[in-house]
């Protein structure tokens, strides 16, 4: 999937370039909206009782954003175990394609209690379509 963020001003910082900590959260963007792509919204899986905390990020910084410049996200799942997944991003240029970052998440399910769950046996619906983008992943 690809996610489009336009690169705001109050993201800038004093050198006039967009601040690392940045990337993180045009992550976390991207991330809700290829739930959302898939079929199945985070705020679904929240009804459920189930939460998806961050278990690790990582971001490799590949050259500057500037302010308005318009950044393609493209995301995609790299793993899917059940419980614990992770998403790779891919962070470019939308005009000339030049990658700007690159970044991995690790996630997991729990349960309100802190509890692992088991998505394939609590919300098997989202199991199919996270086995479906994993497959599409691999292509």
């Amino acid at each position: 999937m690809k996610y489009i963020h336009q690169a705001q001003y109050y993201e800038t910082d004093q050198m006039g370039i967009i601040h690392h900590s940045n990337y993180i959260r045009w992550m976390e963007e991207a991330r809700i909206a290829y739930m959302d792509e898939m079929g199945f919204p985070y705020k679904c899986v929240e009804e459920a009782g189930i939460m998806s905390p961050v278990l690790s990020v990582q971001c490799e910084y590949k050259s500057m954003t500037h302010f308005g410049d318009r950044v393609c996200i493209e995301v995609s799942l790299r793993s899917f175990k059940g419980v614990k997944y992770e998403i790779s991003y891919v962070m470019k240029d939308e005009k000339t394609q030049e990658v700007r970052a690159a970044g991995l998440s690790s996630h997991c399910y729990l349960r309100e209690d802190g509890r692992p769950v088991n998505i394939k046996k609590a919300l098997p619906e989202l199991y199919e379509k996270m086995m479906l983008a994993l497959q599409e992943a691999a292509r």
